[in-house]
Formats: structure tokens, C-alpha cells, sequence
């Protein structure tokens, strides 16, 4: 088996490594030309944009079959992180390198094309998940039925609440069987029953030796989910531990 880069590895190699990596945004401000112009009449730096330093040389690695929660209040960097892992942004400085396939609920209905209907989609998306047109037929049926909305699946999904987007992405995820799963807050979208719907799921997969890594403020569904927990704060790394201990950090800072 080789890695994304070509790289040799073996089935001891880690599922995810994460490497020294650095992620820098740039934020830029409205300002007025007479704001812009003043400054730059005052001799004072009239840029109008700033660099925000969104994680700083992060690493760490996951093991096949780990279940990870990534810990911290916003703006922390949990989701710059976990974008990095599925590979949607690539980190300024550092490596991120990753076994095998990767599925994930980063954004609510991403992937998704709102003018195909949510049988086109469910073809459209898990092609991009890596299944191929034989799989999706097969599992089809249980792609909808786990999604709850059979009476909608051949109706536009932009007319979808996000609610409906959620439960049809998230089956379609699921049922891709990844090598590493990601999910984003996504289960805080939807209602209550379809919420515990989508932790048996995670539990299930997580029974089955899947790797999962998880973004939530929910620290007691975190808890449910996760044995392990990296905690940031300000995109740093504070802490790389057992769950309980992560979120005992959270709670209870140094």
C-alpha cells in the first residue's frame, strides 16, 4: 500500500500524521479611501488587511481504528485542522499526510449541486467519495431509507432544509465505508432522535475499526464518541490525551 505521495507504508504505519504545520489567514478590512489615505498621509502603514495565525506547529498522529475529538472554544483552529485533514486547504509550513480514504461532514450538503435532484446527488457525491456506480446501486436503498426523506430523494435538493441536507449527506458518507472518517459540529444540525441516529452510526463504524476524528462543543457526545482528545487553544496544541482528560482541561484551564 502507498500513501497519497507515492511513499511505501505498511499496515503499522499511522492512519493520520500530522507535522509541524502552520496555517496563516488573511483577513482583510472595509475601510474607506479617506481612512486608506489619511494613514498613508501620516506616515502610518496603510494596509488594509492583517494575518491571523491559525495553528502553529501542530503535530501529531492516529492510529487505525483511533477515535479522535479535537477540543477547544472557538477560534481555537479545530476546523482549520480537520479541513487539513480531508485535504479541502493545505497547511502553509508542516505536512499532513493520510492512509487510505477519507469521508467526511465538514459543511452541511458539501459536494451537494442544489439543481440535481437527491437521487443525483447521492450518485454525484458518492462518486466523489470513491464509490463506484455498482456500490451506490447497491446500497442505494439503504442510503435513502437511513436518511428518512424517501418522499423528497427525486426532488431538487435546493429546495431541501438544511436539516434534510444533513441526514442525506451523512448517510452517503457513512455508507462509503471510509478508512477515516471526519465530522464537523455537523450533529448539531437536526432534530433529536435523528442526532442519536447518527451517534449509533459513528459508534457503529467506530466497532468496525474505522478512524474517526470529530469537532465538537458537545463534550458530553464527544465523550461518547471519542477516546482520545487533542485540545487547542489559539491554534496551539495543549493537550494530547485520554478524552476525559482533554475535556477536564477544557473546562477547568491551567
Amino acid at each position: 500500500m502507498s500513501d497519497p505521495i507515492g511513499v511505501e507504508i505498511n499496515d503499522q504505519d499511522p492512519m493520520v500524521v500530522v507535522q509541524g504545520i502552520d496555517k496563516v489567514f488573511t483577513l482583510r478590512h472595509t475601510r474607506s479611501i479617506k481612512e486608506y489615505v489619511v494613514k498613508a498621509l501620516k506616515g502610518h502603514r496603510a494596509d488594509m488587511t492583517d494575518s491571523f495565525k491559525a495553528l502553529a506547529d501542530v503535530s501529531f498522529s492516529i492510529k487505525a481504528g483511533e477515535s479522535v475529538g479535537l477540543l477547544g472554544l472557538n477560534g481555537s483552529g479545530k476546523s482549520t485542522l480537520l479541513k487539513l485533514i480531508s485535504g479541502v486547504m493545505q497547511p502553509d509550513s508542516g505536512k499532513v499526510r493520510i492512509r487510505g480514504l477519507v469521508a467526511g461532514l465538514i459543511e452541511v450538503g458539501a459536494g451537494f449541486h442544489p439543481d440535481l435532484t437527491g437521487r443525483e446527488n447521492v450518485y454525484l457525491n458518492g462518486a466523489i467519495l470513491g464509490m463506484s456506480q455498482e456500490e451506490i446501486d447497491r446500497k442505494f436503498d439503504d442510503i435513502v431509507a437511513f436518511s428518512e426523506i424517501e418522499k423528497f430523494i427525486d426532488t431538487e435538493v435546493k429546495f431541501y432544509s438544511s436539516g434534510m441536507f444533513l441526514r442525506l449527506a451523512f448517510s452517503v458518507a457513512t455508507h462509503s465505508e471510509p478508512d477515516i472518517f471526519l465530522v464537523d459540529e455537523i450533529l448539531a444540525v437536526g432534530d433529536e432522535p435523528f442526532q442519536r441516529k447518527c451517534l449509533e452510526r459513528i459508534a457503529e463504524l467506530k466497532r468496525r475499526g474505522q478512524t474517526l476524528v470529530v469537532v465538537s462543543h458537545d463534550t458530553k457526545r464527544i465523550q461518547e464518541i471519542c477516546d482520545r482528545g487533542i485540545l487547542l487553544d489559539h491554534g496551539h496544541m495543549l493537550l494530547d490525551g485520554p478524552i476525559a482528560q482533554a475535556v477536564d482541561r477544557l473546562h477547568n484551564p491551567q
